[in-house]
């Protein structure tokens, strides 16, 4: 049963060098010392084969394949979907928290994943590997874990990855890791 979901932003390396100088100005100054966090709330949760509904007014949605840790099983596929958006400094609540925008695969596995991968209607768009995280992920979770008590059952999202392909109204969706069954959904206009 999953209690939470808590994603990572800026956690692959070519996401913080594709910001470039952004993060040296105001209001921050710096590239994150820290993890930074987003909640993923329960209306948002959603299932392999169910439809990702894009709202009427968006031109595409973000299709950010990655792998979901879950706190005391393993490792599950997830399809972290947004409205696309450029600010890092405004919490993203409109673009990421609409109803069906996490997509959590139902099937575990303990062996820690090398590699998600992103298809749209067939064609491999994007192929994150962990060995790009800023954090990996053993310290990802020491470091959440010195500030929040992750509970069995939580799942922490590792990032989005760098390039994460964008999808239309009937493109179908499926993000693949080895281990587990991929979890595939279609875009449908809300």
């Amino acid at each position: 049963m999953i209690n939470a979901v808590y994603g990572v932003a800026l956690n692959f390396r070519a996401e913080l060098e594709a910001l470039g100088d952004q993060l040296n100005r105001d209001p921050y100054k710096k590239p994150p010392v820290a993890p930074v966090l987003y909640l993923r709330p329960r209306n948002t949760w959603n299932v392999s084969g169910a439809a990702i509904r894009m709202p009427a007014d968006a031109n595409a949605l973000k299709m950010a394949g990655t792998i979901g840790i879950m706190v005391g099983r393993g490792y599950v596929a997830v399809n972290d979907v947004s409205i696309p958006h450029a600010s890092y400094y405004r919490p993203a609540i409109r673009q990421r928290c609409r109803d069906g925008f996490c997509v959590i695969g139902s099937e575990v596995t303990e062996r820690v994943p090398d590699e998600i991968r992103t298809f749209v209607n067939g064609e491999l768009r994007c192929r994150a590997s962990i060995a790009d995280l800023v954090r990996p992920i053993g310290r990802l979770i020491a470091d959440i874990g010195g500030f929040l008590t992750l509970q069995p059952g939580d799942i922490l999202l590792i990032g989005e990855p760098p390039d994460a392909p964008l999808a239309k109204a009937g493109d179908r969706v499926r993000v693949e890791m080895d281990g587990v069954p991929p979890i595939e959904n279609e875009v449908v206009v809300e």
